[in-house]
């Protein structure tokens, strides 16, 4: 019998709109958390819902990646606002079998008319609507291409299997949470998300009023798009009757994709970027991912430094992370772009380059980020969202973090679909030195083309320990997705917390621009004092990114759900 500790969230906060984020609850960092434990399997997800889902495919003799796909579609209906059927992303597989891993590219493309002044007004300025609410900032969507290559290439069951559950939880309903009912609420996305009639229709009752927490909420035309899914697989999607609903809405309201971008959409299977950190092997998503690059890269430039000796959220530390991370998104911004499209530099994830970059790090003073450049990594080689974890009995692992980009993407349902659509296309680099909705900057190597992969930040990863999967991570987050995943990665490597103390610990964040240390409530008032007498510019953050995680020790798995968000949850079989 395992024991199950539950951490009661009561206070709800606002959390700041810098990265288009919702509220979420503040977390009491000097209490001891516990790490869920079994040894027959494990899902963590943002819905402790899906993780049933997933938990139950375990149970029933599927593997890591058939409950990975039955996960993600079952978040597709009751996490909207983030699980998708409509946007992209990373999965990282280890197949045990094989002793491989496996970077599945199921990221949005670009459609084919999509070009590099896209989103300029006729004064050659920014358009924020266009880039970010309209059917303008749609890129294909990869969702379901990813999920069903994942399934019949490295899964155990049949479609329909994996499918089911979901069609059950949008037909016949589930129960609201708290956390939905309440971003539901938010003055923002209600307004958004009522503007649009297909939206409305699908997340509020009728005359637009709210759902209250503990009301069912039914799906009926998202049930009828998985149910076609169910019976004529990802055709339906790219050639069938959903593609022709979200063709007909692209040509009534502007949009650019056509019935030959969701035809010629592929799933690019990618080799992973790995590294090494003080006998740790880090597996992580190459680009179109931005996140493994610099996560490997931020590694390489901390292995230098005694972190450790230093001690967990001293000043010393969090001025350390900070003139690393700031270097790292530096290089984000001239280097990283779809490598289809653009050679990105090997030279990044190399020691080497992490020692030169040491080079201009002072252990005492603050570098102004005015002072800080991309590096030159040579030589180079022919970067609202929500991520889950899965480990089976049988040694398989897999890391998922898929995304609409914004909370509920672009606020726009395909009619007759129940399903969002996503506003992807707001992370290509729109104009240099113009940042998107995360405040992040982009080059050439990320500008708009047709069929192109926006960059991203999502860092699905897979830390090994003596050749075997040990740690399975990521989280949403925007442009702190990469930082976030660092902070736990090294809270498990470095400062030996358990699971539960590494994911709840609280973080900080530093993207070189804007010139601003983001920082969760947790640390001491004196380390605070002794950052602003550095310089740093303090920007108080209740909450950053949801990291859900397992740790596979001595035969055990260790599961955390980031108390940061609501109703994630642990569930084995």
């Amino acid at each position: 019998m395992f024991k199950i500790f539950f951490i009661f969230l009561s206070s709800f906060v606002s959390f700041s709109t810098l990265a288009a984020e919702s509220s979420f609850p503040i977390i009491d960092y000097q209490s001891i958390h516990h790490p869920h434990i079994s040894n027959t399997g494990m899902v963590v997800s943002q819905r402790k819902v899906a993780s049933q889902v997933g938990s139950d495919i375990l149970g029933k003799g599927g593997n890591a990646v058939d409950a990975a796909v039955a996960t993600a579609l079952a978040l597709a209906v009751v996490l909207p606002r983030a699980g998708n059927l409509g946007g992209g992303g990373f999965m990282m597989v280890y197949l045990e079998s094989l002793d491989k891993t496996i970077a599945i590219d199921y990221r949005e493309k670009a459609p084919a008319a999509a070009h590099r002044d896209l989103f300029l007004d006729e004064n050659g300025n920014y358009d924020k609507q266009k880039a970010q609410f309209s059917l303008l900032s749609a890129g294909v969507p990869g969702s379901v291409a990813g999920l069903y290559y994942a399934l019949t290439k490295y899964g155990t069951m049949s479609w329909k299997e994996v499918i089911a559950p979901s069609i059950l939880l949008a037909e016949k309903g589930f129960v609201v949470p708290h956390d939905l009912a309440n971003t539901l609420s938010f003055s923002t996305y209600r307004k958004r998300l009522t503007s649009n009639p297909a939206a409305a229709k699908s997340f509020y009752k009728k005359n637009k009023d709210l759902y209250s927490a503990g009301e069912i909420l039914r799906q009926p035309d998202l049930a009828w798009t998985l149910k076609q899914l169910s019976k004529h697989g990802p055709d339906a999607f790219y050639k069938g009757a959903i593609a022709k609903k979200i063709v007909k809405e692209m040509k009534k309201n502007g949009g650019l994709i056509t019935a030959d971008d969701l035809e010629n959409y592929v799933v690019a299977e990618r080799v992973p970027v790995k590294g090494t950190y003080k006998g740790f092997d880090i597996v992580s998503m190459p680009p179109s991912s931005s996140g493994g690059i610099h996560l490997i890269q931020m590694l390489n430039m901390l292995e230098s430094y005694s972190i450790k000796e230093m001690g967990f959220g001293s000043a010393d530390t969090i001025h350390i992370l900070a003139e690393v991370m700031k270097r790292a998104y530096a290089d984000r911004s001239k280097y990283l772009g779809d490598s289809d499209f653009y050679n990105v530099p090997s030279g990044l994830i190399s020691k080497e380059y992490a020692k030169e970059l040491n080079k201009n790090i002072s252990l005492k003073n603050r570098t102004p980020s005015n002072q800080v450049y991309a590096g030159n990594p040579l030589p180079y080689e022919s970067p609202d969202t929500t991520h889950f974890s899965i480990m089976d009995s049988f040694g398989n692992a897999v890391a998922n973090t898929y995304t609409l980009n914004f909370s509920y993407g672009s606020g726009i349902v395909i009619p007759g679909t129940g399903m969002l659509i996503n506003n992807e296309m707001d992370d290509f680099s729109s104009k240099p030195g113009t940042p998107n909705g995360y405040g992040l900057l982009g080059s050439e190597a990320n500008s708009i083309e047709g069929n192109k992969r926006p960059l991203s930040s999502m860092t699905p990863t897979i830390i090994f320990k003596d050749k075997k999967p040990y740690l399975v991570f990521g989280s949403p987050g925007g442009s702190r997705i990469i930082t976030t995943v660092l902070q736990v990665a090294l809270n498990v490597m470095t400062h030996g917390m358990n699971i539960a103390q590494a994911v709840n610990s609280p973080r900080i964040h530093h993207q070189w621009l804007p010139e601003v240390l983001m920082i969760e409530e947790g640390f001491g008032a004196d380390t605070e004092a002794l950052l602003e007498q550095r310089g740093y510019r303090l920007y108080p953050s209740r909450t950053m990114g949801s990291v859900q995680a397992i740790l596979n020790k001595d035969g055990y798995f260790y599961g955390a759900a980031d108390p940061r968000r609501p109703s994630a949850g642990v569930v084995s079989p």
